[in-house]
């Protein structure tokens, strides 16, 4: 196999750029790391033509220097990987991992400089990158206050983009926003776009474990950074020792499918480390929740109501036809008309809505091979829902309802749990209270025989 990542330039004075460059196995895309000016940089190439122009590198951190300007490429190692690998369940069993790979070593000409590393691997539908930082001095304990990296966007100008906006209160569930390039803030990812010559680019991530949340900030046009999702404290990610980043992801197509087809986030992503999976069930489902946020159906009763038992009948059509095997349906139940973000206290899992038959519609599913699939929704009303539970489990065991998806929609502090004295209390929000709040479910589901998603 072609291996194509190298050294180009090697002078013996520290004040000359050094560059390395790896390239896709079919050489259409081309990846350049330079440390030109002593600044750390890449720049992606497809098909011969400019994909991201010139961008930076690097990390500041609380108490040391920061990885950025005065650092050089100090050592280039390359690999080439052709292998194959299954999954458990997905669009295809097996998976092809056919990459070039360059790691790019950066340091100061300086006495006892720190050092760091970015992995590049170019694959024929993308390119994927991370930093790794072994262990040294200075760095037992590292606080990141700010990741320098950058997309720099060629062929900024009438790009077309597709996105939701970041941070924002209602997470990912926005509508996506279709704009021009230059016109977009802060984004979630996966981040997608069209240059003006027809280039497919989507942005996004791969094994982040450990590590904050990376969303796009334009600081100038087209120009992205990469910003770090922060503790309350501020600081964006703490580690001690040696530690990996996340792979920061770029797809390149010449279509929309390119992009769809591509598997490199699956060949980024850690491997299983759960040993056995056959006793997962995997599947796939439809549902009935989207229309409420575009405002064509409510979760509430009503003319527009959307769980009602003739629409789950029509999705459940839909499902057999398209190879789904359940369609989960949210809205159901007594308790979501009005502001149901704070209708903790009225909700019930028992009581249906007049126009949605459960037992009906799990007849239905039973004939057309596709599951009912269960919601309850508490809006962080922890006793409202604990009081129902053994009543709502054995409601849906009754009907065949197999899985149930549970919600807690609520904001920091409004989690609601009434006292031993029967005193309303709120409580914050954390992630422990989830975990345990789960966990007491899971073990209920258990007993009659429900999994929970």
């Amino acid at each position: 196999m072609r291996t194509s990542a190298l050294l180009l330039l090697a002078f013996a004075g520290n004040s000359f750029a050094q560059t390395a460059v790896v390239e896709s196995p079919n050489s259409q895309i081309k990846v350049t790391i330079s440390d030109e000016n002593s600044t750390p940089s890449y720049a992606i190439s497809f098909k011969n033509k400019p994909a991201l122009n010139a961008s930076r590198l690097g990390f500041e951190f609380k108490t040391q220097a920061a990885f950025s300007d005065g650092f050089k490429i100090t050592h280039v190692k390359q690999q080439s990987v052709n292998t194959q690998w299954q999954q458990p369940w997905g669009e295809r069993q097996t998976v092809t991992d056919k990459h070039n790979e360059v790691a790019v070593t950066f340091a100061k000409n300086e006495p006892n400089s720190a050092t760091y590393t970015v992995r590049f691997r170019a694959f024929d539908s993308g390119v994927g990158f991370r930093y790794e930082v072994p262990k040294q001095a200075g760095f037992d304990q590292t606080h990141i206050t700010k990741e320098l990296t950058e997309f720099a966007i060629n062929n900024n100008n009438n790009a077309t983009a597709w996105w939701i906006p970041a941070r924002g209160w209602n997470r990912y569930e926005y509508v996506y926003n279709t704009t021009a390039l230059n016109d977009v803030p802060l984004a979630h990812t996966p981040f997608t776009l069209k240059t003006n010559d027809g280039t497919h680019i989507s942005i996004h991530e791969a094994a982040l474990v450990d590590y904050a949340g990376m969303v796009l900030n334009q600081r100038r046009p087209g120009t992205f950074n990469a910003d770090l999702t922060p503790w309350s404290d501020g600081i964006a990610v703490k580690k001690q020792g040696a530690f990996n980043t996340p792979w920061r992801t770029i797809q390149i197509a010449d279509s929309a499918v390119g992009l769809v087809n591509s598997d490199i986030i699956l060949n980024l992503n850690e491997p299983n480390k759960l040993g056995d999976v056959s006793w997962v069930k995997p599947g796939k489902y439809v549902g009935i929740w989207w229309g409420m946020h575009i405002n064509t159906q409510t979760w509430g009763s009503g003319e527009k109501h959307g769980a009602t038992t003739q629409t789950t009948k029509y999705y459940m059509d839909f499902a057999a036809e398209y190879g789904f095997d359940g369609v989960l349906v949210e809205g159901w139940n007594i308790g979501w008309d009005g502001d149901w973000f704070f209708n903790g206290d009225v909700f019930s899992f028992t009581q249906p809505y007049d126009d949605f038959d459960i037992a009906a519609l799990t007849q239905y599913g039973k004939q057309k091979g596709v599951q009912l699939i269960g919601h309850h929704e508490t809006s962080g009303n922890v006793s409202n829902y604990r009081d129902q539970m053994e009543d709502a489990f054995a409601l849906y065991e009754k009907s065949n309802v197999s899985q149930v998806k549970t919600g807690y929609v609520a904001d920091g502090g409004n989690i609601k749990r009434i006292d031993e004295n029967g005193i309303a209390r709120h409580e914050w929000h954390d992630g422990q209270f989830m975990v345990n709040e789960y966990l007491y479910n899971v073990k209920l589901a258990a007993k009659h025989k429900i999994s929970i998603n």
